[in-house]
């Protein structure tokens, strides 16, 4: 081995030791003939003295070096609380330099002010600062976790094809072209969709596989052309027990990554509460809910054509200015809602109404109350959900706008969510028929059968979502097994019995 010790593994019962260290040199720093080293490598950090006012001047930050020295205390009051090897220090008695460094494009540090193609360009230099190398542990952490918890409770890790047919599903596929086959292509899987229903049809039980998944799809916040998931099936159980299963994976794996375990059983909405509550099938519960107070006012004198009234508190953003106000009208105008910021002249005109609007919001001194309905009734199958969508993006908007001031998007407030009963069917506009909203196996809720061709907008699927601060972690459904319901759900679709 070049070296004896790993740099973060040092404390101060290694003092007296003779270590030798490889590593880099994060931070340099020069007093009077003495340098000090920062040394890092995938152990950690820790802090080198050389004498050789000489050798000190040849080493620029990221040089790779070997060093060879006696481990010692710091002087009193010279420590560092918040490093691990904060104790202690190696005085040099040796340095090699291993490999030296041109300057570098950007420092190395927590915060990088540099542009994400610098970054990328400059990969093994990014990934040597703490962010990424924390972000990358704590992925291992998890699926180390995710594969012992699934292996415990009877889940086989089978690896499916990564090279199969193109199958109709929800996204564009990346195709790969034959070598021998010319004019043909292989298709890169959406998701081990297909391979693991054959798996259930086998007998196995339980499947789980921490897998790539492709998708040729525009970018977004929350998707990659390559993404990896946590792809899992089981037979014979229903949403309960799948709930089960995955809070306690959910658990485990908060638990690996060092954050706040959350509490068991996690909060479930179905979609219908969803929509009403928060405008979105993906709430972020760290937000206080919205409410409809349409009913508290007369008939037509705010809202039109019985669109939902809906308001709106933010904690703690304390009295807006009059310029402040009127920024909140361009956002609600680019939603399609017209939003009523003069309180003084609502508390004026509709004196009663106010006063239980504020009673049943429950709003407290500070919190900023916003009212807002649709400017114009929208021309969906469900207008008034289509309504509540808009006033549930403005919900979020006001909420990020005075971030600073409320403090409610705290990454380690972990608020999980299980969001139910989702539709079976969309409406597509463009073609004017049903669509699977999930797809077109999903079951439906057996009390919903006999809507299935008569009243396809009100049934709803054996479908959930697994939702965290706002983002949708996971979904799945339980899958039709009876051929007379499957039927039907493909009339509803317009399929022919062929």
């Amino acid at each position: 081995m070049i070296r004896t010790h790993d740099a973060g593994a040092l404390r101060a019962e290694h003092v007296g030791q003779t270590v030798t260290l490889a590593g880099w040199v994060a931070r340099r720093r020069d007093h009077g003939g003495v340098a000090f080293l920062d040394l890092r490598e995938a152990s950690g950090v820790v802090q080198v003295v050389v004498r050789d006012e000489a050798v000190a001047h040849q080493l620029r930050n990221e040089y790779c070096i070997k060093v060879t020295g006696e481990v010692g205390l710091r002087p009193e009051g010279n420590a560092n609380p918040n490093l691990p090897t904060g104790e202690i220090e190696v005085v040099t008695t040796d340095l090699e330099v291993l490999s030296a460094a041109a300057p570098l494009p950007f420092p190395i540090d927590e915060h990088v002010e540099v542009g994400e193609e610098v970054r990328l360009k400059h990969r093994y230099l990014d990934l040597r600062r703490e962010p990424m190398q924390r972000a990358l542990r704590m992925r291992h952490a998890t699926a180390r976790a995710t594969r012992e918890y699934l292996d415990q409770h009877g889940f086989i890790d089978i690896e499916t094809p990564v090279l199969y047919k193109s199958t109709p599903e929800g996204a564009r596929e990346f195709l790969v072209p034959s070598r021998l086959h010319d004019g043909q292509f292989y298709a890169l899987p959406q998701s081990p969709q297909l391979f693991k229903q054959l798996l259930m049809v086998s007998g196995f039980d339980r499947y789980y596989q921490i897998v790539k998944c492709f998708r040729d799809e525009d970018l977004r916040a929350d998707r990659q052309p390559e993404f990896t998931q946590i792809d899992l099936e089981m037979s014979f159980v229903q949403q309960d027990v799948v709930f089960d299963v995955i809070e306690k994976a959910m658990v485990n794996s908060a638990q690996a990554a060092g954050q706040t375990i959350p509490d068991l059983p996690f909060q479930r909405l179905t979609y219908a509460e969803a929509m009403e509550r928060y405008g979105s099938d993906k709430p972020d519960l760290r937000l206080p809910p919205m409410t409809r107070v349409d009913d508290l006012f007369p008939a037509g004198e705010l809202t039109k054509d019985g669109m939902p009234l809906v308001a709106i508190r933010t904690p703690t953003v304390g009295t807006l200015t009059r310029r402040e106000r009127d920024e909140l009208k361009p956002i609600g105008n680019e939603l399609g809602l017209r939003v009523f910021d003069d309180m003084k002249r609502l508390d004026r005109d509709f004196a009663a109404p106010m006063t239980a609007v504020r009673e049943r919001v429950g709003i407290e001194e500070d919190d900023l109350l916003v009212l807002c309905t649709t400017a114009d009734t929208p021309t969906t199958p469900k207008p008034a959900e289509s309504a509540l969508k808009a006033a549930g993006s403005l919900r979020l908007q006001v909420a990020r706008k005075y971030s600073d001031r409320h403090n409610l998007f705290d990454p380690a407030d972990l608020r999980f969510l299980w969001v139910t009963d989702f539709p079976m069917f969309e409406w597509d506009e463009d073609e004017k028929r049903w669509d699977a909203a999930h797809h077109p196996f999903t079951s439906v809720h057996d009390e919903d059968i006999d809507k299935l061709t008569a009243d396809p907008a009100n049934c709803r699927s054996k479908a959930y979502d697994l939702v965290l601060n706002g983002v949708e972690l996971g979904s799945g459904s339980i899958r039709i097994h009876r051929r007379d319901v499957q039927a039907k759900v493909f009339s509803a679709l317009g399929f022919t019995e062929e």
